[in-house]
């Protein structure tokens, strides 16, 4: 399994929930989280084999802006 982290323009418990169907449908439900409580919003998802591409375009078509950190 692999850790990916993203910053993202997420801000809110409401915002996290609109965009939950789409990455339980994209990840699995319980394969990632948001650390609402970071000052760059942060997104972790667990998977194999997911393209961090795919995460950022899934976000940015739902209106989030979306990048990946790097270690």
């Amino acid at each position: 399994m692999e850790v990916f982290v993203f910053t993202t323009s997420v801000k809110t418990l409401k915002d996290a929930e609109l965009i939950a169907p789409a990455l339980n449908s994209f990840i699995g439900k319980g394969n990632w989280n948001f650390a609402l409580d970071d000052s760059d919003k942060i997104l972790r998802i667990i998977s194999d084999g997911i393209n961090p591409i795919q995460a950022i375009q899934l976000l940015e078509e739902n209106g989030f802006k979306c990048k990946e950190l790097e270690d």
